[in-house]
C-alpha cells in the first residue's frame, strides 16, 4: 500500500494571513489536530494544536525568568515566545519546515516517518502541490480494513496453515531452524527449544496471523530448562 491508497483526498487549509481565532474554531469543529497552510497552491507551513497551547488569552503563555548570562549564552527566546502567544495570523505560529510526502510513499515509510518524527500528519504532494494528507488515523484505518481483508480470505487447512507460518517464520533471525511445527485441527504446536519468552510470543503472533489457525500451543523447552548431566 502506498500514500495514494490511504490518503484523506479534499483537505482542509488556510493561508498564511487565516486568523488564530479561525483556526482555533476550524479545528474544533472539524476535530482535527493540525491544518495546511497554502499559498499559491504550494505548502508553506503547519499549524497544530500544540501551537496554539501557550496564549495569551487563556493565561498559558511563557512567562521566562530573565536571567542575562542565559540570553547572552543561548539567544533571548522571549520575543519568539511573545510571537507565538501574542500572533494573530497563521504565519507567525506555523511550522515552516513541513515533512512532506509522494503519492508513492509506501505506507510502511510513512509509519515509521509518523512515530520516529512524532508527528500526527504528513502532506501528500504531486508536483509540489497538496493532493492530499495522511495522518495518523489513517493508518489504523488502513489497518481496519486490511485485518477485514483477511478474516474475508477464507481459513486455510492445516497444511497450508504450515506452510504459510514456515514461510513467515524461516526468514526470521530469532527463529531456531531445529524447531518444529506440526498443526491439527487448526491448533499449532511448536516443539524443540527456544532462548527466552520473547522468541514464544513472536512465533505465537506470527501463528496467529495465519488464516484457520484456533489456537496455538508452543511445547519449546527454554535453554535453562534443559536437564544437564555430567558425563
Amino acid at each position: 500500500m502506498r500514500a495514494k491508497d490511504i490518503m484523506t483526498t479534499g483537505v482542509v487549509t488556510i493561508t498564511p494571513q487565516t486568523t488564530i481565532a479561525e483556526i482555533a474554531a476550524i479545528l474544533i469543529e472539524r476535530r482535527f489536530s493540525g491544518l495546511p497552510v497554502v499559498e499559491e497552491g504550494r505548502v508553506v507551513g503547519i499549524v497544530s494544536e500544540g501551537d496554539l497551547l501557550r496564549r495569551h488569552e487563556i493565561g498559558t503563555d511563557r512567562k521566562r525568568p530573565g536571567s542575562w548570562w542565559l540570553r547572552l549564552l543561548r539567544g533571548d527566546p522571549r520575543p519568539a515566545d511573545y510571537v507565538k502567544s501574542h500572533a494573530v495570523h497563521a504565519a507567525d505560529v506555523m511550522t515552516r519546515e513541513v515533512i512532506s510526502v509522494s503519492e508513492q510513499e509506501p505506507v510502511a515509510a510513512i509509519a515509521i516517518l509518523l512515530g520516529e518524527g512524532r508527528i500526527k500528519r504528513v502532506p501528500v504532494l504531486r508536483d509540489g502541490r497538496l493532493v492530499g494528507i495522511v495522518t495518523r488515523a489513517n493508518l489504523v484505518q488502513a489497518l481496519a480494513s486490511r485485518s477485514g481483508e483477511a478474516a474475508a480470505e477464507g481459513a486455510l487447512g492445516d497444511a497450508a496453515i504450515r506452510t504459510r507460518l514456515l514461510e513467515e517464520l524461516e526468514p526470521q533471525a530469532w527463529w531456531r531452524a531445529d524447531s518444529n511445527v506440526l498443526v491439527a485441527d487448526g491448533v499449532v504446536h511448536f516443539w524443540g527449544v527456544c532462548e527466552n519468552d520473547a522468541e514464544k510470543q513472536a512465533a505465537r503472533v506470527a501463528a496467529e496471523n495465519v488464516p484457520g489457525v484456533r489456537r496455538v500451543e508452543d511445547h519449546r523447552v527454554r535453554y535453562v530448562e534443559l536437564p544437564y548431566t555430567m558425563g
